[in-house]
């Protein structure tokens, strides 16, 4: 992947990361709509200063505009293995057979689940006392 296919790339997975519209983000800019679009379709390489711009619109570093995969993927690996407890299941995971790690997955993914639907609850709640 060359540098504007990752930049068209990464601009449109944040900008839909952060729920926003080519016209919000082209607004944040002060651009037309159709630069967002050419620059997400590959067909405008944004100058350093329009990264810029585009990088404050969406709320992040301008790096993150410009990285490629294997230096997203290793960021993401050092903020898993920041946390105490997801390093430590890490590091057993290669012990785990198939059975096993298929088991534990799905022990994680449903404390998630209960956890999600927990928050979601008490946000309910919490409208329901303010309404």
């Amino acid at each position: 992947m060359d540098t504007g296919t990752q930049v068209a790339h990464q601009v449109k997975e944040i900008r839909r990361a952060r729920h926003m519209s080519q016209r919000q983000l082209a607004s944040r800019m002060q651009v037309p709509r159709t630069y967002i679009s050419k620059i997400e379709n590959g067909k405008a390489i944004p100058t350093l200063g329009s990264l810029d711009r585009l990088a404050t619109a969406l709320g992040v570093d301008i790096c993150q505009l410009v990285r490629d995969s294997h230096s997203r993927r290793e960021e993401e690996v050092r903020q898993i293995m920041s946390d105490d407890f997801l390093a430590e299941i890490a590091s057993l995971m290669p012990k785990l057979d198939s059975l096993q790690r298929s088991m534990l997955l799905n022990e994680v993914r449903e404390r998630a689940r209960e956890r999600q639907r927990d928050q979601l609850r008490d946000l309910a709640m919490g409208r329901r006392r303010t309404a």
